[in-house]
């Protein structure tokens, strides 16, 4: 094939791959992820192929050698040996649909560099390159705005907000690159790239992501100062100075006037004025931070492996964490990209991944000392390179700064090469019987890849979608199904979709209730041995564990009458809770389920036993009160019961309390004592689980009058009504008979 065919289907193949960025199919698991990586990770191997012919063919186009490319290449080796000798090869290797950033994943995104450094060479090439970059990202901007969606097509504000500062910087590469290069009468020309920096930045007050502000302020700061010192046209050396004191004022002022309604009311300088240690996302994040530090001596070299921080922040997960948040308690990622990379690779990780970023820096200051690079493309690629680190100090890689990371490290290898390079002379090279061999091979291997790597994956997580959807509809059987469908085609990214089936199964006790004993038996032992293949995994998963012991938990249910089944499952199911808890001691919510195993083999001590411990790991985490009433009430210990369900219902946690039949047990009890206080907070939990039902509505209302509480209770009638006219005259009656209390 000719060199320009080549260069023809690579650079439109490039072109390409920006339109995954747009991919969010509904039809998958995990659609803001799988919809955009697989592709992708399919049209790169197909260029790959063109790509190996190129460099067999022209040998005189094969990249250079380059410090950052022997960096990418050395922290692929790395991620990959470290996840041969940690906990997960499959999570580090392969990944997870949640995620899809395992060591296969990363390689893609290492070809696409290769591919890029190898076709864009001339200075045109990368100008249209970029200018399709930042084009992209304001469509994916404007898209969000437009819809009012604050993570776009990329389901994370996060990732978008990392997306949009790269495209930032591109757009004004892109904009003193124009300016430079047009004659004064046309400089007004170059004005227009400016549209798109203040596009993309507009999102910024629609994702409110704390970690990005910081990055980019710290980013946009590094640029000022640099501007000043090297810039040598007064004109932008003057604007620079003031707008670095605009910058350092405004920021300023945000902090310093953060009580004011003003600071407040605007969303983007609330979320600026909420850059504290104290957050709650810090306080979470710094528990992760920590958990990473306690367990770095134990895998110093190498880490727990690519992508397993989560065997280690389980480890070591701290019961203050309940203090901050009730909700994602589990963190697979330490929200540091640096931590998280030591954590899991080990030094020899950071090592590689750090070398990457400091070989980019050591070939723009070599070249802007040579006069290679120019101030413009010196001073912003710095800014960019300190906002990209600063920002992963709270968070981590995704597909888009993955993506944007490559055409960065692409452009920084093109301004420390010669110039737009010759290539329009260079000869065609016969081929030999192993280049031909090896060509073959390779596309042998290729479409094997996109078979059984990417195309049955695609397959499998389109079934999981629509089994899931059986399900929620009632169709159990026909979702259980669909499940077998989905896993039958076994393939390396199973692991997320067997949890949702084991969690389904899980929480279908009503629709079990209603099958056949034998079918009942035969899918819930498909769900054991499916919850033991993810084990396999990894044997101290502490939520793997969690999964099949509540699945050998609810089989006993159906086995009750059945001695030897019911022990074989119930011991099944306390050793599976034991190594769960024993892979994650600091996780309260286990306790829980390992006390509804125990009484559900009668063993009463036990069971509080295992509470009281859970109570007094955090003894602020008042759902512990919860469980503790609940196991008293069946045990018939009444009074005690309602001892703790006092606490637990004052302290704030009667949100956590069902089912219906159970709350309205509670509530009865309330009623009866004349308890109002406890019993409109039951009510309200009562409308939580049943916000459609008039019955609890006008219950409330009753409750707030007895409780003096009148205009609530008038409120609380006329949502009844709104609900059930057919109540109008009786709540018009007593509506009337509390607006006279008010009188």
């Amino acid at each position: 094939m000719s060199l320009k065919n080549y260069l023809l289907i690579l650079k439109g193949g490039i072109y390409l791959s920006f339109i995954t960025i747009f991919f969010v199919f509904n039809n998958l698991f995990f659609p803001f992820i799988t919809s955009k990586q697989i592709p992708f990770n399919i049209l790169i191997e197909i260029l790959f192929i063109f790509w190996l012919g190129l460099i067999i063919s022209y040998p005189e186009i094969r990249p250079k050698k380059s410090l950052s490319s022997f960096s990418l290449i050395a922290f692929f080796i790395i991620i990959v040996l470290s996840g041969i000798f940690g906990v997960d090869f499959n999570l580090s290797f392969w990944g997870d649909s949640e995620r899809m950033l395992g060591a296969f994943s990363v390689l893609h995104f290492f070809i696409f560099y290769f591919i890029i450094i190898t076709v864009f060479r001339s200075s045109n090439d990368w100008r249209n390159l970029l200018l399709v970059s930042i084009s992209i990202a304001s469509l994916v901007c404007l898209y969000g705005l437009i819809k009012n969606i604050a993570y776009s097509t990329l389901g994370n504000t996060a990732y978008l907000s990392g997306y949009a500062i790269f495209n930032i910087f591109f757009s004004l590469i892109l904009f003193f690159k124009y300016y430079k290069s047009l004659k004064k009468d046309e400089k007004w020309l170059s004005y227009l790239l400016l549209i798109f920096p203040i596009l993309i930045l507009s999102v910024f007050k629609m994702t409110n992501t704390r970690g990005a502000y910081v990055g980019l302020a710290i980013g946009i700061f590094i640029t000022f100062i640099l501007f000043i010192i090297f810039i040598k046209n007064k004109k932008f050396k003057t604007i620079s100075i003031i707008f670095l004191i605009i910058f350092i004022s405004f920021v300023s002022s945000i902090f310093i006037f953060s009580g004011s309604a003003f600071i407040k009311n605007i969303s983007i300088f609330n979320t600026i004025n909420q850059i504290t240690p104290k957050a709650i996302t810090f306080q979470t994040r710094l528990i992760s931070w920590k958990a990473a530090i306690k367990d770095f001596p134990n895998h110093p070299i190498l880490g727990t492996g690519y992508g397993n921080f989560a065997i280690t922040f389980d480890k070591y997960f701290d019961p203050t964490f309940y203090n901050f948040t009730k909700s994602e308690t589990y963190f697979d990622r330490a929200h540091n990209n640096l931590v998280d990379i030591l954590s899991t690779t080990g030094i020899l990780g950071l090592v590689a991944y750090l070398s990457i970023i400091f070989s980019a820096i050591y070939y723009l200051i070599k070249g802007f000392k040579k006069g290679k690079i120019n101030q413009y493309d010196f001073i912003l690629l710095i800014g960019l390179i300190t906002a990209y680190l600063v920002q992963n100090l709270v968070i981590f890689d995704s597909f888009v700064t993955y993506f944007s990371l490559m055409i960065m490290l692409g452009y920084i290898y093109k301004l420390d090469r010669e110039e737009d390079d010759d290539i329009n002379n260079i000869n065609v090279k016969l081929l030999n019987n192993k280049q031909i061999s090896l060509l073959i091979l390779s596309c042998v291997l290729i479409f094997y890849s996109i078979y059984q790597f990417n195309y049955k994956p695609l397959k499998m997580l389109s079934s999981t979608v629509k089994a899931n959807f059986l399900i929620d509809d009632g169709n159990f059987s026909e979702g259980v199904k669909e499940f077998k469908k989905a896993f039958n085609y076994n393939t390396v990214l199973d692991r997320k979709s067997r949890d949702l089936f084991i969690r389904k199964t899980s929480y279908s006790q009503s629709y079990l209730d209603k099958i056949n004993k034998d079918k009942v038996n035969e899918i819930l032992n498909y769900g054991i041995s499916i919850a033991e293949r993810n084990v396999s995994y990894n044997k101290n998963d502490s939520l793997m564990l969690l999964n099949l012991a509540n699945i050998y938990s609810l089989i006993t249910k159906y086995n009750n009458d059945n001695k030897e089944k019911l022990e074989f499952y119930s011991a099944k199911a306390l050793e599976a809770i034991d190594k769960s808890i024993n892979s994650s001691p600091g996780r309260i919510s286990l306790y829980y389920t390992k006390a509804q195993i125990l009484a559900s083999q009668g063993e009463k001590e036990k069971t509080f036993e295992t509470l009281n411990y859970a109570l007094n790991l955090n003894t602020q985490y008042y759902e512990s009160y919860c469980q503790l009433a609940k196991y008293y009430f069946y045990f018939k210990e009444e009074a005690i019961g309602f001892d703790n369900m006092n606490k637990c219902i004052d302290n704030g946690s009667s949100n956590i309390l069902s089912p219906i039949e159970y709350v309205v047990s509670l509530l009865n009890y309330y009623i009866q004592k004349k308890d109002w206080p406890r019993a409109i907070k039951i009510y309200n939990r009562l409308i939580e689980l049943d916000p459609k039902n008039p019955k609890f509505y006008t219950g409330l209302a009753a409750v707030y009058d007895k409780n003096n509480e009148y205009i609530k209770a008038i409120e609380a009638a006329r949502t009844a009504v709104s609900l059930d006219p057919a109540l109008n005259n009786a709540t018009e009656e007593f509506i009337k008979s509390v607006e006279k209390k008010i009188k």
